[in-house]
């Protein structure tokens, strides 16, 4: 559900790049004050893991669309509201100014609907609520596939809310909205079971890694090291992976598709719409999760060769995982390093 910058006029792409950037600080206060240092590495692995799961969009059968893995979720319920945001935060960033995947100028946006979502208001007032605080196995698939679906239609609902707003007249509210809402239950029900299957696999493995989850019974717990470990091949293979995606037109894409009738929506020129668009091709160093001498050809062979093995993709795959883990690791330092610098300031001293 990434949204193109072509979709949202610049007010709105502004309000809502200054609502993230001020939700971000808030987060990054929170989990500065919280953050524990053997959490650090779980926060990099999930990041590069929910950047692989993005690149793999299964087929939604009888509809000719596709869709795939948001990820907030499983942020959300592995590492806590306010570092669950950031680290979503950190893989928008990474897809959008490393491989052109959604505009910049509506990284806002997307952030609110990926991040914001699942984050703030499907896992804290759904999950956790129908979880407890003893979940098993079936309170957290069932809880899990619940927020899933709450989350994708709050997140496709506010698209269709932000395209009105924008003034993008090719897509009328209620044809859109009747067109969004259905596609992402879909999607939502398809997401549900992938985070209830991703949770479940820590909850038996380390229980104690979801937030509020009792330690474990009897059986002793599996390395942590191990469960990194998991999560991190799972991430690594995501760009082979991807050679066997969909390449049927995702829920968003298909929904405007039905709506314009298939005109494609035109791209406002001049301003800052043709600057930030300038600024991603300058940023992006495999645009499309390609390179850059295939973006022309890939979409015709994409449509006669399935699986799509493309050597781009693999490494556009690898690299992303490499730098959201990266750039997740380095937040998670420096918000370590800032608590340490306030707490010196307190206690000049060192004493209690």
């Amino acid at each position: 559900m990434h949204m193109a910058d072509a979709l949202i006029s610049p007010a709105v792409g502004g309000v809502m790049w200054a609502a993230s950037a001020g939700l971000i600080g808030y987060c990054s206060k929170k989990v500065r004050k919280t953050l524990d240092d053997r959490r650090i590495p779980l926060m990099g692995v999930l990041g590069a893991f929910i950047f692989a799961a993005q690149m793999i969009n299964f087929s939604i059968p009888g509809t000719g669309s596709s869709g795939h893995l948001g990820g907030g979720m499983i942020l959300a319920i592995l590492l806590g509201s306010h570092a669950g945001f950031l680290t979503m935060a950190s893989v928008l960033m990474v897809q959008a100014l490393f491989f052109a995947g959604g505009g910049l100028l509506a990284l806002g946006c997307n952030l609110f609907t990926l991040g914001f979502f699942p984050c703030f208001i499907a896992c804290p007032l759904i999950y956790r609520k129908l979880a407890g605080d003893s979940p098993g196995v079936v309170r957290i698939s069932a809880s899990a596939m619940a927020a899933c679906v709450i989350s994708l239609q709050l997140g496709a609902f506010f698209v269709v809310l932000q395209t009105f707003l924008s003034g993008r007249s090719e897509l009328p509210f209620g044809t859109f909205l009747l067109l969004m809402q259905p596609i992402h239950l879909a999607i939502g029900v398809v997401e549900g079971f992938a985070t209830a299957a991703v949770v479940t696999f820590v909850w038996k493995a380390r229980p104690e890694t979801i937030h509020r989850a009792p330690a474990g019974e009897d059986r002793p717990p599996v390395s942590r090291r191990t469960v990194l470990a998991v999560l991190l091949v799972a991430a690594l293979i995501g760009g082979v992976g991807s050679w066997f995606a969909s390449t049927r037109p995702d829920g968003l894409e298909w929904a405007m598709f039905k709506t314009s009738d298939g005109r494609e929506l035109p791209v406002p020129e001049g301003g800052i719409h043709s600057s930030l668009a300038g600024l991603q091709e300058k940023t992006s160093l495999l645009p499309g999760y390609g390179f850059r001498s295939r973006i022309g050809a890939a979409s015709d062979e994409a449509e006669a060769a399935w699986p799509a093995v493309d050597t781009g993709t693999t490494v556009s795959g690898l690299a992303g995982c490499v730098l959201t883990l990266a750039s997740i690791t380095l937040a998670a330092f420096v918000l370590r390093y800032w608590r340490r610098v306030a707490a010196a300031r307190h206690n000049p001293g060192g004493t209690q």
